[in-house]
C-alpha cells in the first residue's frame, strides 16, 4: 500500500550482487543486474557466446578460442539474494592473442524483503593470460544480517504512538510510508506474533475507556459517533499494519483479521454491556415506532445502527425477536382494526419501515402472520373470489410471501374440515359437505391461485390430515352415500351427474385410510341392492366398480364382481329351474345361489316356515344338487323377501315384506288374535328380531295388524289382531324391517378389526 524505501538503521556493509548477462561480441563489457535470488539455468550459461580481447578479430584462431572460452566459462554456485563473494579463478589455456581481456560485473542497488538497503560494487578482472578460460565462483554470506539491539523496542514505540494518535484523532507524528515499513521488518524478523498481542493490547485499553461516556442521553447518538469513528480507526490502523495482517495473521486461522479483532473487541467491552444493549434496543424500536405513527426521524442514523448490530453479528439474537415481536402486534392489531373498517385489505401503509429494514430478509413476512390468517378466513368464508386473487397477488410480489400464504391455507383447510368430520351431529350430512368444500377450494386454486402446485398438493395433504382424525367413520358414511346415490328410486340426478358426483366421491375415497371398512359397508349395501333388486343401474354399478378397481387394484373388487356374477347365474339357473319343473300351487319361487366367500357374513337363523315353502324349498334343492353335485344348500331365511297379496275393507293390496313378516301375516289366516308368546313360538323367530318385526307392522307407518295396548314398543303380554280397516292411497305397499342400525355396525366394524388382526 505504501511504497518501500526505508533504509534500516546501521545497514550491514555493502555485498556485491552479480547476475550473467549475454553479452554480444561487439561489447567490451557486460552489466549483470540481480533483483531476485534465483539459480542461473543452463539456457543462460549457453546464451554466453564469446570473451575475446578483441572484438572485431576475424581470424580462425580468435574464433576457435572463443569457443573454447565458451565451454570453460561457468557458475559453480547460485546467485543469492543478501549478498555475493566473488573470486575469479583462471585455467591457462593455449592462445593466439596476447591481447588483454577484461570481464566485468556491475553491482547495483537493491532492497531485500526485510526493507534493509545493499549496495554492490563492480568487480574488474584484468590481465588475464590470452586466451586463458575464466572460473566464476559466488558464495553465500555465512551470516544473516540481524537487526540492531534496539530497534525493535524502538519501533514499537513509534508504532504505537500513531496508534494512539488515530485513535484520540490527533496528528501522527511520523511518515505512513515509514510506518508501514517499520512493520514489514519486524515481521521479516520473526517479531509478527508479539507485534499482534501489542497492537490488540492497545486497542483493547482504548476501547474499554469508551464505555463510561454512555450512562448519559441523548444515548443512541454517542453510540452511533463511538461506532463510526471506532470504524474509521480500524481503518487507518490496519493500513499501517497490513504486513502483519496479510502474512502472519493470514496464515494462522485461528486468530481474528485486525478488522475482526476491533469489531470483537467493540462486541465484548461497549455492546454487550446489557445497559449498553438494551437501551440501544429500546431506542432502535422508539425510533421504528415513532416512524409507524407518521413522525420524522433521522433514517440515516437507524440504518447506521442497524448495520452495526448485523456488522457485530447480533441483530438476530438480540433485536430481530423483539422487533418481531412488537410488529407483529402492531399489525395484529392494525389487521383487526381494518378489517372492520374495509371490505379488503391493501397492506399498502406502513411500509417506510420495512425499507430500512432489509437486513431482516423473509423474517420480515412473519409481521403478516396475523392479518393474513384474519383475512383468509374471512374471505375463504365468504367465497371472496376477487378479493382472493387480489390477495395472491400481494404476496406473490414479496420474496416468501406465498409459503405464508400457503401455511395459512393449509392450517385453513385443516380447521373448517376438522369441523365437519370430528361433530356427529353432522353425520348425516358430512360427504355432502365434504364434496361441497372440495369443490370450492378447488375453484379457488384454479382462479385465485392460478393453478399453483404448492397449494394442490397442500390441500391434498390437509383432506387427507382432517379427514382421518375420526377413524373408520367417514369411511362407512362414504359407503352409505355411494349407496344412496345407486338405489333404485333416486330421481336426483341425471346418467351423466351420476357419473360425475361418482367421480367426486372417488377423490374423497383417495384420501380415507380405512378403506377396508369402506368395503365392508358398500359390500354389505350392494348385495342389498341386487338380492331386493333395488338397484337404479346396472350400468352405474358396474361403473363404480370399475372406478374402485382403478383405485385400489383387482384384489380390492374381485369379490364385489363375483357378487354380480353369482346373480347372472341365478337368473340362468332360474330360467331352466321353471322350464324343466311343474312348480304346484299359485306360489312364483325366485332363488338366489351365492357363492359363501363373495358375500357378506349372514348369520343362519331356523324358522317354522308354512309347508308351501318347505315343498317349493325340496324341489329346488333336488333339481339343483342334480346339476351341481358334491355342493351343499344353505338357506338363509334372513335375506328373504315375499310379496302377499291381502284382502282389506277398502279393497285388495299387495303387501312387499320380509320372509319375517310374512310368516307373523300368515298367521291371521289362522287365526283373529295372537299374544307375544304365541307368536314367536309358532314361527320360531328369535326374541329381539321377533319383536322388530313386529313394531314394523304394528307401529309403523303401513299399519296391517293392532297392538294392544298401544305404544311404540313391543312388550311382554301384547295381544296383535288384523287390521281390517287398513288403508292406504298406494296398491303395493313396502313395509321396512325394523333393524338395529348400531348392532349392525358394530358387528361390520368387529368383523373389519378381526380381519385386520388376522392379516397382520
Amino acid at each position: 500500500m505504501f511504497p518501500t524505501g526505508l533504509p534500516s538503521p546501521n545497514p550491514p556493509p555493502p555485498t556485491q550482487e552479480a547476475r550473467p548477462a549475454a553479452s554480444d561480441v561487439n561489447n567490451d563489457s557486460s552489466s549483470i543486474t540481480n533483483s531476485k535470488k534465483r539459480k542461473i539455468n543452463r539456457s543462460e550459461r549457453e546464451d554466453i557466446n564469446s570473451i575475446s580481447s578483441s572484438p572485431k578479430t576475424n581470424n580462425s584462431s580468435s574464433s576457435s578460442t572463443s569457443q573454447q572460452i565458451q565451454k570453460k566459462l561457468r557458475f559453480e554456485d547460485s546467485v543469492d539474494f543478501i549478498g555475493l563473494d566473488v573470486k575469479m579463478a583462471e585455467e591457462s589455456a593455449s592462445c593466439s592473442s596476447n591481447k588483454t581481456k577484461t570481464v566485468f560485473l556491475a553491482g547495483v542497488v537493491g532492497h531485500h524483503a526485510n526493507g534493509l538497503t545493499k549496495t554492490a560494487g563492480s568487480t574488474t578482472f584484468s590481465n588475464s593470460k590470452p586466451g586463458a578460460a575464466k572460473k566464476l565462483v559466488i558464495k553465500n554470506f555465512k551470516e544473516k544480517p540481524k537487526l540492531p539491539e534496539n530497534y525493535t523496542h524502538e519501533t514499537w514505540q513509534k508504532l504505537k504512538e500513531a496508534v494512539e494518535a488515530i485513535q484520540n484523532s490527533t496528528s501522527i507524528k511520523y511518515n505512513l510510508e515509514e510506518l508501514y515499513q517499520a512493520v514489514e521488518n519486524l515481521c521479516s524478523h520473526k517479531i509478527s506474533a508479539r507485534l499482534y498481542k501489542q497492537l490488540r493490547v492497545v486497542c483493547e485499553d482504548h476501547i474499554k475507556a469508551q464505555i463510561d461516556q454512555f450512562r448519559e442521553y441523548p444515548f443512541l447518538g454517542k453510540i452511533d459517533n463511538c461506532w463510526q469513528d471506532h470504524c474509521r480507526q480500524m481503518i487507518m490502523i490496519r493500513s499501517i499494519f497490513l504486513f502483519l495482517d496479510r502474512t502472519y495473521v493470514l496464515q494462522n486461522s485461528m486468530l481474528p483479521s485486525i478488522w475482526d479483532m476491533g469489531l470483537e473487541l467493540f462486541r465484548f467491552y461497549i455492546i454487550s454491556d446489557m445497559k449498553v444493549q438494551s437501551k440501544t434496543i429500546y431506542g432502535i424500536l422508539l425510533l421504528i415506532e415513532r416512524e409507524r405513527s407518521g413522525e420524522t426521524i433521522d433514517r440515516s442514523l437507524l440504518r447506521s445502527l442497524l448495520s452495526m448490530l448485523s456488522d457485530l453479528q447480533i441483530y438476530q439474537d438480540s433485536f430481530e425477536q423483539r422487533f418481531l415481536e412488537e410488529t407483529n402486534r402492531l399489525y395484529a392489531a392494525e389487521g383487526q382494526r381494518l378489517m372492520q373498517e374495509r371490505e379488503v385489505i391493501y397492506p399498502s401503509r406502513k411500509r417506510n419501515t420495512a425499507n430500512c429494514l432489509s437486513l431482516t430478509g423473509g423474517s420480515i413476512l412473519i409481521v403478516w402472520s396475523h392479518i393474513c390468517l384474519y383475512c383468509l378466513n374471512h374471505l375463504l368464508d365468504e367465497n371472496r373470489i376477487q378479493d382472493l386473487c387480489l390477495l395472491y397477488q400481494l404476496f406473490s410480489r414479496v420474496r416468501g410471501g406465498v409459503l405464508v400464504l400457503l401455511q395459512h391455507w393449509i392450517e385453513y383447510i385443516k380447521a373448517f374440515g376438522s369441523t365437519i368430520v370430528i361433530n356427529p351431529e353432522k353425520d348425516k350430512t358430512m360427504v355432502q359437505e365434504l364434496l361441497d368444500f372440495k369443490d370450492k377450494v378447488d375453484h379457488i386454486i384454479d382462479i385465485c391461485f392460478i393453478k399453483n402446485e404448492k397449494f394442490v398438493n397442500a390441500m391434498k395433504e390437509a383432506f387427507e390430515t382432517f379427514i382421518n382424525k375420526r377413524p373408520n367413520k367417514p369411511a362407512e358414511l362414504i359407503a352409505k352415500h355411494v349407496d344412496s346415490k345407486l338405489r333404485a328410486g333416486n330421481k336426483e340426478a341425471t346418467d351423466e351427474e351420476l357419473e360425475k358426483m361418482l367421480d367426486k366421491i372417488m377423490i374423497i375415497f383417495r384420501f380415507i385410510y380405512g378403506k377396508d371398512v369402506f368395503e365392508a359397508f358398500y359390500k354389505k349395501d350392494l348385495a342389498k341392492r341386487l338380492l331386493v333388486g333395488k338397484s337404479a343401474s346396472v350400468d352405474a354399478e358396474k361403473s363404480m366398480l370399475s372406478k374402485l378397481k382403478h383405485e385400489c387394484g383387482a384384489a380390492f373388487t374381485s369379490k364385489l364382481e363375483g357378487m354380480f356374477k353369482d346373480m347372472e347365474l341365478s337368473k340362468d339357473i332360474m330360467v331352466q329351474f321353471k322350464q324343466c319343473q311343474n312348480i304346484p300351487g299359485n306360489i312364483e319361487l325366485t332363488v338366489n345361489i351365492l357363492t359363501m366367500g363373495y358375500w357378506p357374513t349372514y348369520i343362519p337363523m331356523e324358522v317354522h316356515l308354512p309347508a308351501e315353502m318347505v315343498r317349493l324349498q325340496e324341489i329346488f334343492k333336488t333339481f339343483y344338487l342334480g346339476k351341481h353335485s358334491g355342493r351343499k344348500l344353505q338357506w338363509q331365511s334372513t335375506l328373504g323377501h315375499c310379496v302377499l297379496k291381502a284382502e282389506f275393507k277398502e279393497g285388495r293390496k299387495e303387501l312387499q315384506v320380509s320372509l319375517f313378516q310374512t310368516l307373523v301375516l300368515l298367521m291371521f289366516n289362522e287365526g283373529e288374535e295372537f299374544t307375544l308368546e304365541e307368536i314367536k313360538l309358532a314361527t320360531g323367530i328369535e326374541d329381539g328380531e321377533l319383536r322388530r318385526t313386529l313394531q314394523s307392522l304394528a307401529c309403523g307407518k303401513a299399519r296391517v295388524i293392532h297392538k294392544v295396548p298401544k305404544s311404540k314398543d313391543v312388550e311382554d303380554g301384547d295381544k296383535f289382531s288384523c287390521n281390517d280397516d287398513f288403508k292406504h292411497k298406494l296398491f303395493r305397499i313396502k313395509i321396512n324391517q325394523i333393524q338395529m342400525k348400531e348392532t349392525v355396525n358394530s358387528l361390520t366394524h368387529s368383523r373389519v378389526v378381526f380381519i385386520r388382526i388376522i392379516v397382520f
